[in-house]
C-alpha cells in the first residue's frame, strides 16, 4: 500500500505544498502533527482553514481536548483508521506534519505499549531537571533516547513512564509495515528559515494568537498544560501571567521556534529514505516516477 509522506522543518512550506500535491495525485491529507490534534489551537500551530484545504479531505485535526493529553498510540490508531478510509476511497493517503516520532511509528508500525497515565509518577518526574530525565531515559531506553526530543520535558516524562511501567524499552520497528511509503522532505537553509520562522511569528500574532491563548485558559486550560502544548503557547502563558514582557516573549519564541527546526532536521536527517526537495517541481518529478 503506497502512502506519500511530506515532512520537513516548521515554517519550511509542508501544508502548501502538500495540497498541490494531494489535488495533483488524487490524494486526501492526514496530519501528524502533535499539537494540530487539539481542539481550539488554531493560530498557534498553523492549523490550516477550510478555505487553504481548497476542497482536499483534511484528517487528524481537532480530535482532542487540549485539557487531555494525546499520545503517538493514539496518532497510530486514528491515522491507520484514516488511511484505510482513505484508501477504500480509491485515494492517495498523504501524511503531512513535522512531528518526527508520530511519522516513524505509522510507517515502520512501531508498536507502543498502551500505558495510562500514573500521575504518582509524573509528579516525581516531574521534579527533575530535563538533564536528569534524558540521562534516565538513555541508561533505561537508548534506542528511544536517540530519537527523542531532549528539550521536550512532556515527551521525556512520557517515555519513562512507558519504560518504567512496562518495565521494558519501546520495541523496535517491525519489519512488517504494511506501507510502502514514497517520503518527501522539504529542504530550507538556515537563513531562509530564520526569515520565514519570523515572518510566520509576526503573522501569527497579528491574526490573534495571544487572543486564542487567552481564550484556552479562560475555557479551563491551565497555565501549566499552556505551557506544555508546545513553544508558541508556552511564552504566551508566561506573558499572560506576567512573568516576562511583550519584548521578551516575541524574542524568545523566535530564538526557541528556530532552534526547535534545528532540532526536527537533526531527528529527519537520520532517515536515508528521505528524498529532500527544494521546490514543488522536484517534488512532482519523484512523485511522477515512485506513486
Amino acid at each position: 500500500m503506497k502512502l506519500l509522506v511530506i515532512l520537513g522543518p516548521t515554517a519550511s512550506g509542508k501544508t502548501s505544498l502538500s495540497i498541490k500535491l494531494a489535488k495533483r495525485f488524487k490524494g486526501e491529507i492526514i496530519s501528524a502533527d502533535s499539537r494540530q490534534v487539539y481542539k481550539g489551537m488554531d493560530i498557534g500551530t498553523g492549523k490550516v482553514t477550510k478555505k487553504e484545504m481548497q476542497g482536499i479531505p483534511h484528517y487528524l485535526l481537532d480530535v482532542a481536548s487540549p485539557k487531555k493529553r494525546f499520545d503517538v498510540a493514539q496518532f497510530k490508531s486514528l491515522a491507520e483508521k484514516a488511511i484505510a478510509k482513505i484508501v477504500k476511497r480509491k485515494r492517495l493517503p498523504v501524511i503531512v506534519g513535522g512531528t518526527g516520532f508520530y511519522i516513524q511509528t505509522l510507517i515502520d508500525n512501531i508498536t507502543i505499549p498502551e500505558v495510562k497515565p500514573d500521575w504518582k509518577l509524573r509528579r516525581k518526574l516531574e521534579k527533575k531537571t530535563q538533564k536528569a530525565l534524558y540521562s534516565l531515559l538513555k541508561a533505561r531506553d537508548p534506542r528511544r533516547a536517540r530519537t527523542i526530543d531532549k528539550n521536550n520535558p512532556r515527551r521525556l516524562i512520557r517515555a519513562l513512564e512507558i519504560v518504567l511501567k512496562t518495565g521494558k524499552p519501546i520495541p523496535p520497528p517491525s519489519s512488517e509495515s504494511r506501507y510502502e511509503a514514497v517520503i518527501l522532505g522539504v529542504k530550507k537553509d538556515q537563513r531562509q528559515l530564520k526569515q520565514l520562522v519570523e515572518k510566520r511569528l509576526t503573522k501569527r500574532l497579528k491574526q490573534g494568537m495571544i487572543a486564542e491563548v487567552k481564550k484556552l485558559n479562560e475555557s479551563g486550560v491551565s497555565f501549566k498544560r499552556l505551557e506544555e502544548l508546545g513553544l508558541e503557547y508556552k511564552y504566551i502563558a508566561l506573558y499572560l501571567q506576567g512573568i516576562i514582557n511583550k519584548e521578551e516573549m516575541i524574542d524568545k519564541l523566535q530564538k526557541k521556534i528556530e532552534q526547535y527546526a534545528k532540532r526536527q532536521m537533526t531527528w529527519f536527517k537520520r532517515d536515508k529514505r528521505i528524498k529532500w526537495i527544494k521546490n514543488e517541481k522536484q517534488a512532482i518529478d519523484i512523485c511522477q516516477k515512485e506513486l
